[in-house]
């Protein structure tokens, strides 16, 4: 069994992809963004997860290459995530099979509420 991370929206593995498959590689390692499609992305926003794991990935350089040091990484990156929803740079996916709202209820402005609960 390969050296992996998984939370609810990023996977990441101690593997390459070759013929659809993971082959597990002590070298390289593969990011599965919002494997469910639980969010709607814009090419803008799934290029700053990239950079952020490349960030993330060169600051561990050196590192064991261990399920702690990934988990580490995906929990740093699920966080960014949150982040990006949080900022309206993403949005959840009404038509995802999956809507359980994993971070937090969508936020609907209405016009008794709007401006209502700004922190």
């Amino acid at each position: 069994m390969f050296v992996k991370s998984t939370t609810r929206h990023i996977r990441i593995y101690a593997a390459e992809v070759h013929n659809s498959e993971l082959v597990e590689s002590d070298n390289m390692l593969t990011l599965d963004v919002d494997p469910d499609n639980e969010f709607n992305w814009d090419e803008d926003a799934l290029q700053k997860v990239y950079r952020k794991f490349d960030e993330l990935v060169e600051a561990a350089s050196g590192e064991e290459l261990s399920d702690y040091n990934l988990r580490r990484i995906g929990s740093d990156l699920e966080h960014f995530v949150r982040n990006l929803l949080q900022n309206g740079e993403i949005s959840y996916n009404l038509k995802s099979r999956v809507l359980n709202y994993s971070m937090g209820l969508p936020k609907v402005e209405s016009p008794e509420t709007e401006g209502a609960y700004n922190l």
